[in-house]
């Protein structure tokens, strides 16, 4: 690799860790050796790249820096490629038109060489059937998520029963055939996932849940290891009939 590619990399790697990151991690990821990253990151400090730290410590590049705009590899590319395919197949309309929307920003700047691997692309994200139809605003979904904000929904369940609940939102799953919210439900004080196709009602409240949505999602990500483990430690059986395991899920 031409030791500018070399840099770019290195930078690139900097830019996607948060935190301080040693010189051993970094000779791991780029391939080259732990001496190398030294003279590599003293290079991008001569060169004005803010990057802080120091050997035995860590090193970290400061916010507000970028990279010249669109340095992709042919494989990020593809990458790009198969993600904006996996929106157009799953997404709603207001994302299919802004990934093509982005697309077509990034086709617009590309060279030519790496142009070409974006329209020609091998990788796809086939959809065999419909996605069930959203039956709410999924703009308003979306926007209460960015702005951190309660919902209040109906939702109907898959015993047909109907309920009103007041949700904090964690986040939105794009599956095979429907959407769903992840979010904080004050009616059983517990995290639920519903399907956006089966909500038939959704207000976004003024009112903020009183723990970012990045808190909440670590403690969605505890409460379903702790519910995976459950699993695991009870010995599997066959339903009987009458058994619970066969009614309906209440959401």
């Amino acid at each position: 690799m031409a030791r500018s590619d070399r840099l770019i990399q290195l930078t690139q790697v900097l830019r996607r860790h948060r935190h301080p990151v040693t010189a051993a991690v970094l000779a791991a990821e780029t391939a080259v050796s732990e001496r190398t990253i030294y003279r590599d990151i003293a290079s991008l400090q001569a060169s004005g790249v803010p990057v802080r730290g120091e050997a035995g410590i860590g090193y970290v590049l400061e916010s507000g820096f970028d990279l010249p705009p669109l340095m992709f590899t042919a494989e990020e590319i593809e990458a790009l490629m198969l993600g904006a395919r996996f929106v157009r197949e799953r997404g709603d309309p207001a994302l299919k038109r802004a990934i093509d929307d982005a697309v077509a920003k990034i086709e617009a700047v590309l060279p030519e060489n790496l142009r070409l691997a974006l329209n020609e692309a091998s990788f796809f994200a086939p959809l065999f059937g419909k996605i069930a139809p959203d039956s709410v605003s999924s703009d308003d979904l979306r926007r209460a998520l960015r702005e951190n904000r309660k919902v209040r929904i109906r939702y109907r369940d898959l015993a047909e029963r109907e309920t009103e609940r007041v949700v904090w939102p964690v986040l939105i799953g794009y599956f095979q055939y429907a959407r769903g919210l992840v979010g904080f439900c004050e009616l059983r004080n517990d995290f639920r996932h519903f399907r956006t196709d089966r909500m038939i009602s959704l207000d976004v409240l003024d009112a903020h849940p009183p723990r970012r949505r990045a808190v909440l999602m670590r403690e969605w990500e505890r409460s379903a290891e702790r519910e995976a483990l459950l699993c695991q430690r009870e010995p599997p059986r066959l339903p009987r009939p009458g058994d619970p395991a066969l009614r309906p899920a209440a959401e």
